[in-house]
């Protein structure tokens, strides 16, 4: 499972190490793409198999879902770690996410987050609610 928070620099060629703990379940070659809150989402080829064959599954006739399909797929890119653990993170997906120098970098389950430090700062100030949390978990049953 992917799981942990490091934070690195990104250099002006848009390169970000990517944290050997992550490397190990990611592979020397992934798949980037936007994410939902203005992070971005990174599988395996593994991981990015099975979630393509769920977007196959939503209707073509659904607006919706075609939007939703559309915001993945577009925007998704292959990336590859270099010899020094640096990937270069494509400039449509660092304008996304708003990534000029200071990432965050996320294991999330199945999938790694990238967000730039003050979206991710924000996202856990506004989020920070051990009340929300727990009604939440609750509702899951967890």
């Amino acid at each position: 499972m992917l799981m942990g928070e490091y934070r690195h620099a990104m250099d002006a060629k848009g390169r970000l190490f990517m944290p050997a703990k992550l490397r190990e379940d990611l592979g020397d070659k992934f798949i980037a793409t936007q994410g939902i809150d203005g992070q971005l989402f990174v599988f395996s080829f593994e991981e990015w198999t099975n979630f393509a064959n769920k977007l196959r599954s939503l209707p073509m006739s659904d607006p919706g879902a075609q939007a939703f399909v559309r915001l993945f797929v577009a925007g998704a890119s292959e990336c590859e770690v270099d010899k020094q653990g640096r990937v270069i993170i494509p400039q449509n997906l660092r304008e996304h996410a708003g990534l000029t120098k200071d990432a965050v970098i996320i294991g999330n389950r199945s999938k790694v987050e990238i967000w730039s430090r003050e979206a991710w700062e924000k996202y856990a100030e506004d989020n920070h609610s051990c009340e929300a949390f727990a009604e939440t978990m609750a509702g899951l049953r967890i």
